[in-house]
């Protein structure tokens, strides 16, 4: 058994782990995220020391972290902002009744930040244009076949997402096995041959942080803003082009659809915080009408 490192942390601030790891977690299935039925949260993460496995745990009000592998120091000492204690909104007004209302109800509400931006990457890049069961699919695939073993105790069958340098190891049919099609490998590939320089998005953040992620052919708008949320808690980061954020903020601020632009437009007064706006939406809005037919998947292994 590999030895382990402890760490406990008391926030100073309402803490909801769940909620605040959410973001994190790429289905129930994720071979890098789970929480197991005792109410323990793992995850499995590559850092600059190596790869490493986290577990969190709810204790008397006070986060305990132990973690195990070349990585677990960097992870232990990344708790504190994963959870949300480098997120200020202190300049945030809630303009909308519900969006004060929501606020109110949700003290505990944070941005989380990994502070790490390779493994945000690769599932990222799964989710464009494809539905959340075939994404989910894909990275499952990928992380068996070229992830790392997440060290220590760690629940059966938990990996460390793939390193870049495995990435151009992954043959054609692999890719086509798992569901990938030729554009997002494309920009998975292209993305991984230049990994080391996009971890100083994380140090940049903002704007320029997202700009850096979007010189990578194949990482648009939509990509660098679900990565920058995820990487540096980035509040203000608004997932352009996705299918559902549009009518969840049209329907829960004007009462009808919008598309993109119209999402931007009732969103700017919120900035720099655009984003924290969308996740109490999400979180607690009153959702969107469901109308025709749901988005069937294409399995590309058939193709």
């Amino acid at each position: 058994m590999q030895a382990s490192r402890e760490r406990t942390w008391r926030p100073d601030f309402p803490l909801d782990l769940g909620a605040v790891l959410r973001p994190l977690r790429r289905g129930v299935s994720d071979p890098a995220f789970c929480t197991t039925p005792t109410g323990v949260t793992w995850m499995a993460a590559n850092t600059p020391a190596g790869v490493g496995t986290l577990a969190l745990r709810w204790v008397g009000g006070a986060v305990r972290a132990t973690a195990w592998g070349d990585g677990a120091q960097v992870l232990l000492d990344g708790v504190p902002a994963m959870l949300g204690a480098e997120d200020d909104d202190s300049d945030f007004e809630a303009h909308h009744p519900l969006i004060r209302e929501l606020r109110r109800r949700m003290p505990a509400l944070r941005l989380g930040a990994t502070g790490r931006v390779w493994d945000l990457v690769v599932p990222s890049v799964l989710e464009q244009r494809v539905t959340s069961t075939e994404a989910r699919r894909s990275w499952r695939d990928l992380c068996r076949r070229y992830g790392t073993p997440a060290p220590g105790p760690a629940p059966k069958g938990m990996y460390a997402p793939p390193l870049p340098r495995t990435i151009d190891d992954i043959p054609d049919w692999v890719w086509h096995r798992a569901g990938v099609d030729l554009s997002r490998r494309k920009a998975i590939v292209a993305a991984a041959r230049v990994a080391h320089r996009l971890e100083k998005a994380a140090e940049l953040r903002g704007r320029a942080g997202r700009d850096l992620l979007r010189t990578v052919p194949g990482i648009g708008f939509w990509t660098a803003a679900e990565i920058a949320q995820r990487a540096w808690g980035d509040a203000d980061a608004v997932s352009v082009g996705d299918f559902h954020i549009p009518g969840l903020v049209g329907h829960a601020l004007l009462g009808r659809k919008v598309d993109d632009e119209g999402m931007l437009e009732v969103l700017r007064p919120y900035a720099p915080h655009r984003h924290r706006v969308v996740r109490y939406i999400e979180a607690g809005g009153p959702g969107k009408p469901r109308y025709g037919p749901r988005f069937a998947p294409t399995d590309y292994r058939d193709i």
